[in-house]
């Protein structure tokens, strides 16, 4: 659910701080005896980012002590690792807004810095923003169970030895997790993470706070709303699936259809393109070009530098490259490229190309394994889903007519299918008119235009800007001049929208 596909890592050194007193918090009588009220009043000391990429940026690291389980506040502890980009005009600042770039597994310290770049200048004078590497993850106390993947998708192939291959590996990520983390994977929760968001707000002595959040970070949003109805200031949800759907794999399923749907949108814009790229003069022979591509690849592997791409890896970049209609010439440049390869031709590789391979061959190397262990250790603790083989093989066979690239790849099961423990609490039932503005495109290949729909019908009191267009993530990361200034105007003045809208892509 995630946009971006890099994993920076961004290291925290708190022994050489140059401390600076933070506010302490003030508790609500009614949470008084919980036994939370040293975590709430812990002190916040900011200082300098290790990560000179972070530095640069102005941002400032610091360390957040959180209970493992909120049901035992005097056990185990973890760490949770936050980041902030000061208001720029003390004398105009409104308060914190936090935040949470996606995922689940993505990290969090960096995303300030990519929010104060598309704030005016109003609303970046307004705002803490504060970042967060959720429990688990990054430069909190992570989970790293040794994986060797990085990521739960992989296209089974044509035949039933592939889809097996893709049971074992899902197994077999699962019981590494167990075997490495049997005390720590029950309590990575969505609903645990809300609760360390409100631990940070209350540290930083805030009785309010602000939120954005994008892909998953809606889902973690929309249940510290229902959880912490009271403590909401402005909330922003872009890009959201569904609150069942997330809590199942019905969201993994929907983006089969979502994604072949986008794979059409892609043959539609290269066919008349043909004579730059050569897929295709029409949309079925650019599509029948990438079907033959991906088999031709099961049969003879394509040599992309050091890699060696197979049908069961063509799949995934096509689905990582796809996600965003403005890149349109990287995917017909990747696919060009691979064309050449197969054909034994020179090649120059694009950058976009050569990071998602680079990241799906070398998980461990560039960090990716990690990140995606913890990505689990969230789904796997928030969603039940079929432990049976042959529900997931009969789906991918029933997918195949429709979905010819993507059905299989978004059928086969994810470990959280072995995991050995359902989730301990119930899924956050999200029914609230907390008020919030909520950003959703038509052509969404990872949370789909309907599954935001009910996202939106369970905020009762959000207001919808639909935006036209094959993205995920808008706010930040696609250029719609609309969209950025109904969201800077509702966190500057609080006002949404009047009804729901349509911004033009």
């Amino acid at each position: 659910m995630k946009k971006t596909m890099s994993a920076t890592a961004f290291a925290l050194t708190l022994a050489t701080v140059m401390t600076t007193a933070g506010h302490t918090a003030v508790a609500s009588p009614s949470t008084a005896a919980d036994g939370l009220e040293r975590f709430r009043k812990q002190t916040v000391n900011w200082a300098e980012c290790d990560d000179p990429a972070l530095a640069a940026s102005g941002t400032e690291c610091a360390r957040i002590t959180v209970p493992l389980d909120y049901g035992k506040p005097d056990g185990r502890t973890l760490t949770v690792a936050i980041s902030r980009i000061k208001a720029t005009d003390p004398k105009k600042r409104r308060g914190i807004l936090q935040s949470n770039p996606g995922g689940p597994g993505g990290r969090g310290l960096s995303l300030p810095a990519e929010i104060k770049a598309k704030m005016t200048p109003e609303v970046a004078a307004a705002y803490d923003v504060i970042g967060m590497d959720t429990r688990g993850l990054g430069e909190s106390t992570p989970v790293d169970c040794g994986l060797t993947r990085g990521m739960w998708l992989r296209a089974p192939g044509p035949d039933r030895a592939g889809f097996d291959e893709s049971v074992r590996q899902s197994r077999e990520d699962a019981r590494k997790c167990w075997d490495k983390y049997p005390d720590v994977l029950p309590h990575l929760s969505t609903r645990n993470i809300a609760r360390d968001v409100d631990v940070v707000r209350s540290a930083l002595g805030e009785r309010k706070t602000s939120w954005f959040g994008q892909s998953y970070g809606t889902v973690l949003g929309a249940v510290y709303a229902q959880m912490f109805p009271h403590r909401i200031d402005r909330l922003v949800l872009d890009s959201a699936p569904g609150p069942a759907d997330y809590h199942s794999f019905e969201m993994v399923q929907k983006m089969g259809p979502a994604n072949e749907e986008a794979l059409d949108d892609f043959a539609r814009w290269a066919a008349p393109r043909d004579r730059e790229y050569g897929l295709g003069t029409t949309a079925a022979t650019v599509r029948a070009t990438v079907e033959g591509l991906i088999r031709s690849a099961g049969t003879e592997p394509i040599r992309v530098g050091a890699h060696r791409v197979t049908q069961h890896d063509l799949p995934l970049v096509l689905f990582s490259l796809i996600t965003d209609d403005t890149g349109n010439a990287d995917v017909a440049r990747a696919l060009r490229v691979l064309l050449d390869a197969a054909a034994g031709k020179p090649i120059t590789v694009p950058p976009a190309l050569k990071q998602f391979l680079d990241m799906m061959f070398d998980a461990r190397g560039t960090g990716r394994a990690a990140d995606y262990a913890a990505q689990l250790g969230v789904l796997c603790a928030d969603a039940v889903m079929p432990r049976d083989p042959e529900y997931y093989w009969k789906a991918v066979e029933r997918s195949r007519t429709s979905q010819p690239v993507f059905g299989p790849v978004t059928n086969v099961p994810l470990p959280c299918a072995f995991w050995k423990e359902k989730p301990r609490e119930q899924p956050t039932k999200i029914n609230n008119k907390v008020p919030a503005l909520q950003i959703q495109a038509t052509g969404d290949t990872r949370t789909t235009y309907e599954s935001g729909l009910r996202m939106h019908r369970a905020m009762r009191g959000s207001k919808l800007v639909t935006v036209p267009a094959r993205s995920h993530a808008v706010y930040l990361y696609y250029p719609n001049d609309c969209v950025k200034r109904t969201v800077n105007d509702y966190l500057l003045d609080g006002t949404l929208p009047a009804r729901n809208t349509v911004c033009a892509s």
